[in-house]
């Protein structure tokens, strides 16, 4: 997925994503009002996805599919469009110029496909020109979506419901804001360095997630951040311990996984220990293979024997592994590597193949390659019948065995029917979900200057903050009003706010307070008396920040990167 730039408006930063999708945006979106609706009628899984062994069924719905179903069910493209059915004419124009159909449902027919990608933001089909499209506005909206999405798949050969994918990690990668509880980013859940928690958080995600109709989120993040030069990862990842994001890494799969939500590791081998950037060409990892063992690997060890259903792969050239060949396309990688040393039995997914590395080669030649290599499923090939198309006359010219397209689909609707249940809408957004990640978010706040106890403010407090993040700065006016704090418009004590791709010049050096919402590494160039992170601009991290400005509460987290000059806590 590609990161273009961000529009930044009084309530909200949205992505503008060209042309790819699953890594990241540029700005944590902030969270909006729960909402609560009726849930919608659910869609009855066909009689092949109600009963038995889920291998079995899969075994058997693959013994009865075309070659083409085959190459349908290893396709993971997104749509433009809100509902399944009826879409506006810009998404029509869009659908048409991607898959030559007006709507998503007509996409699965037209290719039998096996997922989709739920997505918001401006993207530029196969004939050049630049569509937005947004797929998530609010729970009630998504569950109409993934149910109408369901019906479409549901009368396709086999049976098998489609898989249904987003990326949600919270933090600066979060499609659905509206509705749902907002947790963390990975470096918060890492700064609190309370497994049990990160479980118990992700748990709640997870039911939300499931109650909306998701069935694979591209969460965690199992990457080991290297140098701060690494921008790109930043604070999706849990920090530079492998140990403690090991840990992490396991419960949030754990969380994720017990709500009937598969879990997708990324970005395999590992993204942490290089400063390219995949959406802009081939980042070179170049580590030694020992360094890469004791660094990267542990995460996604970890992760996978959690139960994570899903692995994605990263555009990297990892060169201890498989100098000059990108990860995805590595067969020592994707299959020596994770099918062999991690023996992981599930679904190995591509990173965005409209992304530059994936683009060195025509769409149908690029998926046969990521077959080949070990990948199971190619996330949205920048054309789909050229994919599908490619994926066909690869097993017409040996260049595919169909041996290997069996096994990926086999896999792929093993995943599938191993969950077809889905609870109500109503299982979004509740009290319980909200404490148990408030409790995260409680654990996270790390003062890195400044008194361990009593109030880090006294008197009228002025709350300022760079880049426009109003709504951020309106929350935590908010939870410090909450505390008795008055609060003015100028003249108090400032608490000033930072936070994703911000600058020294955003610093404002009268502060008492800084307040860093995402990677900690700028407070090292911050004078105020007081430095806190929060690695996260949600509400309920704002709320945990005002109980520990008004000394109610301690600041119990540690920061899990190294800030030069700044110890890991002050506490």
């Amino acid at each position: 997925m590609k990161r273009a730039g961000v529009r930044k408006t009084a309530a909200l930063v949205v992505p503008l994503l060209l042309a790819v999708a699953a890594c990241g945006s540029d700005e944590e979106p902030e969270p909006a009002t729960s909402t609560s609706a009726a849930p919608p009628p659910s869609v009855a899984p066909s009689s092949a996805a109600q009963t038995g062994d889920p291998a079995t069924r899969a075994a058997s719905a693959v013994s009865a599919m075309s070659d083409s179903d085959l190459a349908g069910q290893v396709l993971m493209p997104y749509a433009y469009g809100s509902s399944a059915t009826a879409v506006d004419k810009g998404s029509a124009a869009g659908n048409q110029g991607l898959a030559g159909v007006d709507t998503p449902a007509e996409m699965i027919a037209k290719y039998h496909l096996g997922g989709l990608i739920l997505v918001a933001f401006t993207a530029k089909d196969p004939t050049g020109a630049t569509n937005p499209t947004t797929n998530v506005e609010n729970p009630k909206q998504v569950r109409e979506l993934t149910d109408g999405l369901q019906a479409a798949a549901a009368k396709l050969p086999g049976g098998a419901p489609l898989m249904i994918g987003t990326d949600q990690e919270y933090g600066v990668v979060t499609r659905i804001t509206e509705g749902v509880t907002m947790l963390p980013s990975a470096m918060g859940a890492g700064a609190a360095g309370r497994p049990k928690l990160t479980e118990a958080a992700w748990k709640a995600a997870g039911a939300e997630l499931a109650a909306m109709g998701i069935t694979v989120d591209f969460a965690p993040v199992a990457d080991t951040l290297g140098p701060p030069a690494n921008t790109v990862i930043g604070s999706r990842a849990f920090g530079s311990d492998p140990k403690a994001n090991a840990q992490q890494v396991a419960a949030a799969v754990r969380g994720l996984e017990s709500s009937g939500v598969a879990a997708g590791l990324k970005h395999f081998p590992g993204h942490g220990h290089t400063s390219g950037d995949s959406h802009e060409g081939l980042p070179v990892v170049s580590q030694s293979k020992a360094a890469w063992t004791a660094q990267d690997l542990p995460p996604f060890q970890s992760g996978v024997g959690a139960g994570a259903g899903v692995v994605m792969s990263g555009h990297l050239d990892v060169q201890a592994l498989d100098k000059g060949v990108p990860a995805t396309f590595s067969k020592k990688i994707m299959t020596d590597v994770l099918r062999g040393q991690l023996k992981f039995t599930g679904v190995a997914m591509t990173d965005a193949m409209n992304m530059p590395p994936a683009m060195k080669w025509a769409p149908g030649e690029a998926a046969v390659r990521a077959l080949n290599a070990g990948n199971d499923m190619l996330l949205m090939p920048p054309n789909i019948g050229a994919a599908r198309d490619g994926i066909l006359a690869g097993l017409k010219n040996g260049s595919l065995k169909k041996e290997r397209l069996v096994e990926a689909v086999t896999r792929i609707l093993t995943l599938k029917f191993r969950g077809t249940t889905r609870p109500p809408l109503a299982a979004s957004a509740t009290t319980e979900h909200e404490k148990a990640v408030a409790a995260l978010d409680a654990a996270s706040i790390t003062v890195l200057k400044g008194p361990c106890s009593g109030a880090l403010l006294t008197g009228p407090v002025t709350v300022t903050a760079s880049g426009g993040r109003e709504v951020a700065r309106v929350n935590l006016v908010r939870a410090l009003q909450a505390q008795g704090f008055q609060v003015r418009a100028a003249g108090g004590t400032v608490v000033h706010l930072v936070g994703y791709g911000d600058k020294s010049v955003d610093l404002d050096p009268a502060a008492r307070v800084t307040v860093m919402m995402d990677t900690p590494y700028l407070l090292a160039s911050a004078k105020s008396p007081v430095l806190v992170a929060t690695y996260s601009s949600s509400k309920l991290s704002l709320t945990a920040l005002a109980a520990v400005l008004a000394g109610k509460a301690k600041a119990p987290g540690k920061s899990p990167v190294a800030v030069p000059g700044l110890p890991r806590t002050a506490c």
